[in-house]
């Protein structure tokens, strides 16, 4: 399944679906989490960035799960 519309669930990302999720991503986090990318590998999606919260890190692995289907396979984001 693969889908291009915001608030449905996406697999299988090229470059320019990825740039738009995070795009989407970072207006729901409202700069809660700075740097933010998503890194698409073999196996799922890598979270990164930096905030100054663990609930802001956890707002955003919450936000992923529920615009992607594809399992995260680390959520690197560090908070500082």
């Amino acid at each position: 399944m693969q889908t291009t519309s915001e608030g449905k669930k996406m697999t299988n990302l090229d470059f320019e679906e990825t740039a738009r999720l995070e795009s989407h991503l970072q207006g729901r986090l409202s700069g809660r989490v700075h740097d933010f990318r998503l890194l698409i590998c073999e196996k799922g999606v890598v979270l990164q960035g930096q905030t100054r919260t663990y609930y802001a890190k956890q707002l955003a692995q919450h936000a992923v799960m529920e615009a992607t289907e594809m399992p995260i396979q680390a959520n690197e984001i560090e908070v500082q």
